[in-house]
């Protein structure tokens, strides 16, 4: 599948801004699945320092310092990318998930080794006993590590309420917990935090979802949002994402920007800023199938 994907972040200043300096995370990435074609990110007014680098969880990030007075930044990625098919995984026949765990504590291969590093706390997963007893539910003794992992995406994407505007990135998993409600990364977190407190490896993933209009409808022009899920680290089949907003295991649907241990790794704005005072935030984001 093909898509044509725009991503815009508006910032619209109370007073003119002096000096803006931005990171970005903004270009979709290649991966097993996926390949990206013009990619590109435009930036008004243009900056006067623009580098790129690939950061150690090999996403593209980008850093631009806008140095002349501005009262609006605009920042614009846009790319075309395809998606492929995933393999079609038979989830009862993964190894158990006690065989997995024991395998992080002291990996010998070189792909294991680096799924480890997915295993422990970071700034915005915390690992808790309540976490690890919501979690174990899913993980009797001797379970295949897919099919449990599936359960427990189940169970989030059941129990749980998607509900904006009550959370925002730096919410504990613990509170997410507890309330029962949050959004995409939210749940995300949360299912990371329950992954790891069993010592199974799992990374963040953020991208976009295509989203379908109601029935008669026409699909409304930015109408589209970031999106996040996540990956589990299973032996011969590698990174196996998971989507707990959705229930269901990302395909043709789900386009790859970033990954990382949690949020903080794959922010796809972040900066700061001489000046500006107030200022107001908009992001429009577009996935539309293309034509080859």
């Amino acid at each position: 599948m093909l898509y044509s994907v725009r991503h815009e972040t508006r910032f619209a200043y109370q007073s003119p801004v002096s000096i803006s300096h931005q990171l970005l995370k903004l270009r979709p990435r290649r991966c097993s699945r996926q390949n990206v074609h013009e990619p590109e990110v435009q930036i008004t007014p243009a900056p006067s320092v623009d580098r790129e680098w690939e950061d150690y969880f090999g996403n593209t990030v980008e850093f631009a310092t806008v140095q002349q007075p501005h009262e609006e930044l605009v920042i614009t990625s846009t790319a075309r990318v395809e998606v492929m098919p995933g393999m079609n995984i038979m989830l009862d026949f993964s190894p158990a998930w006690e065989i997995v765990a024991q395998s992080m504590q002291n990996p010998t291969q070189a792909e294991a080794l680096i799924a480890s590093q997915f295993c422990y706390e970071s700034p915005y997963v915390g690992l808790h006993p309540e976490i690890r007893e919501y979690a174990v539910k899913s993980f009797a003794p001797g379970r295949p590590l897919l099919a449990a992992v599936m359960e427990l995406t189940s169970r989030i994407f059941t129990e749980f309420t998607y509900r904006g505007g009550v959370t925002d990135v730096s919410t504990p998993v613990m509170e997410v917990l507890k309330a029962r409600h949050g959004v995409c990364q939210d749940f995300a977190h949360l299912q990371i935090a329950c992954l790891r407190s069993l010592g199974l490896p799992a990374r963040y993933v953020s991208g976009y979802l295509l989203t379908h209009p109601p029935p008669g409808k026409e699909k409304a022009m930015g109408a589209d949002e970031s999106h996040a899920w996540l990956s589990v680290w299973c032996p011969e089949l590698g990174w196996v994402d998971f989507d707990p907003t959705n229930n269901k295991i990302p395909n043709l649907e789900h386009v790859t920007v970033a990954w990382g241990r949690d949020y903080g790794d794959v922010s796809p704005v972040s900066g700061f800023i001489f000046g500006g005072g107030e200022h107001e935030v908009t992001v429009a984001v577009d996935i539309l199938p293309a034509r080859a």
